[in-house]
């Protein structure tokens, strides 16, 4: 498995898996690579972030395929059957076709990601994925020109997901990405966190993972990805255009329109923890901002 060390984020801003892997094993074997010159102006800016429990990972989150509730995921997700699985890959692509996981993940250079997630609810996380650049898969199938826009949908199986038994939703769930978004170097098709398969609330056994947008553009156990040249429907905004847009990138600076946007809660610090700031596209506004320019972001987008 190679690594690579995204951004100004090391071991210490990790959520630990505190039953599998001990923070001081993870720290001796990576100790190469973590030093303190990693620790940007960025994170500083944060504050030294406290480590969570792995639990925290896989038991408070949103998958409302289970239910609203944070913790219905990890209640119900042991339903669901993933493998087989397969992903339906069609539209402007060279190679469309249905294919395993095991034909997807076939040559793949499976690395550690260290990102910061930022849900829209202003909760926050930092999670060690495991998984390939989107951009290696579309590559592979040969993205046809004209494309502009890649959509996901997740998986729809009601008898193994109970949430779809109501219209909570419009079933499936949906999200697209511009495609210069989606072949961003930071854009993940993940399979995993802590080097194992990812855990069945999470979005096992692939999904998709954009830092510097809003968790829920994220889209979890993915099987269909379709390449367009038209903007995809996706899901919040076909279910409430006011509050969710199609870009979603993070944004302090622009409110939800029932609440703010310029701090986040860290998961893990309990009820009363004192906030932190959040940062512009979730801390890559390097790395990203470019693809934006000409943009207003003053715009809740």
């Amino acid at each position: 498995m190679a690594y690579r060390w995204k951004n100004d984020l090391t071991h210490a801003d990790v959520t630990p898996k505190g039953l599998f892997l001990n923070r001081r094993q993870w720290m001796a074997g990576a100790g190469a690579v973590m030093g303190a010159g990693l620790i940007g102006g960025q994170a500083r800016a944060q504050e030294a972030l406290e480590p969570n429990t792995f639990e925290e990972i896989t038991s408070y989150n949103n998958f409302y395929e289970f239910g609203t509730g944070k913790t219905d995921p990890a209640a119900y997700a042991h339903m669901l059957t993933t493998d087989p699985w397969q992903i339906e890959i069609d539209g402007m692509v060279d190679n469309p076709g249905v294919y395993s996981l095991a034909e997807i993940l076939e040559g793949m250079t499976i690395e550690d990601r260290i990102y910061r997630f930022r849900c829209v609810e202003a909760w926050s996380m930092v999670i060690p994925w495991n998984g390939f650049e989107l951009a290696d898969l579309l590559t592979r199938v040969g993205v046809q020109e004209g494309a502009q826009y890649v959509a996901f949908e997740t998986l729809v199986r009601p008898e193994e997901m109970p949430g779809q038994r109501s219209p909570i939703l419009n079933w499936p769930y949906r999200e697209g990405l511009r495609l210069d978004e989606a072949m961003h170097p930071l854009t993940l098709m993940a399979t995993g966190l802590y080097g194992e398969p990812m855990p069945n609330q999470n979005g096992a056994p692939i999904r998709l993972v954009v830092p510097w947008k809003y968790g829920f553009k994220s889209i979890k156990s993915i099987v269909r990805i379709t390449l367009t040249d038209e903007e995809p429907p996706t899901t919040w905004n076909m279910q409430n255009r006011r509050e969710y847009g199609f870009y979603s990138n993070v944004n302090p600076e622009v409110d939800h329109p029932r609440w703010s946007q310029a701090s986040e809660r860290r998961v893990g610090g309990g009820l009363f923890a004192r906030r932190i700031p959040t940062l512009m596209f979730n801390g890559y506004e390097d790395e990203v901002a470019s693809m934006y320019e000409g943009m207003d972001l003053s715009e809740y987008f």
